[in-house]
């Protein structure tokens, strides 16, 4: 296996059967979204889940779950995942992520969990992926971690005397 193959792996770090995606109003303040605000009648679609880390960058990618044809993508870049996926104000089961066609089109949709944890693991993927690309820029760049860092004292004698 050659180096470059490696470097085109990806990682799945999160699968989630079933979620639904919403047709959202824009935003009409810079407050953020509210997903009271999304009626059940603007559900456009709904799916299977994937948080894909690939080397350059996290996708979230929106698939028919029997025949895995990709509805949609959101791509999370190292550092953005503030303007990619908003939580929205009123509910921590409901996102927004911004979806791309890669050709420079992008659109907002609303992003539904059934269940909290569901929504709670996703924020998790996400965070750990930013963690990964952290600790990976660091061992690059040369920068020594915290563990490397340990500061050894000579012992010092704390008995009684």
């Amino acid at each position: 296996m050659s180096f470059e193959e490696e470097e085109s792996f990806e990682h799945t770090l999160l699968v989630v059967r079933e979620v639904s995606v919403f047709k959202i109003p824009p935003r009409t303040t810079s407050g953020g979204y509210k997903c009271g605000e999304w009626l059940q009648s603007d559900k456009i679609w709904s799916g299977r889940l994937r948080v894909v880390s690939c080397k350059d960058r996290c996708e979230i990618r929106l698939e028919d779950p029997s025949s895995a044809e990709l509805f949609a993508a959101c791509f999370v870049h190292p550092g953005q995942r503030e303007s990619a996926v908003e939580p929205t104000l009123d509910s921590s089961r409901y996102f927004v992520l911004k979806i791309e066609d890669g050709r420079g089109k992008h659109a907002f949709i609303g992003l539904g969990f059934n269940e909290r944890n569901e929504a709670f693991d996703f924020n998790v993927a996400l965070s750990d992926y930013e963690k990964h690309v952290k600790r990976e820029n660091e061992k690059e760049s040369g920068e020594a971690s915290d563990e490397s860092q340990i500061d050894i004292h000579p012992a010092v004698n704390h008995r009684l005397k």
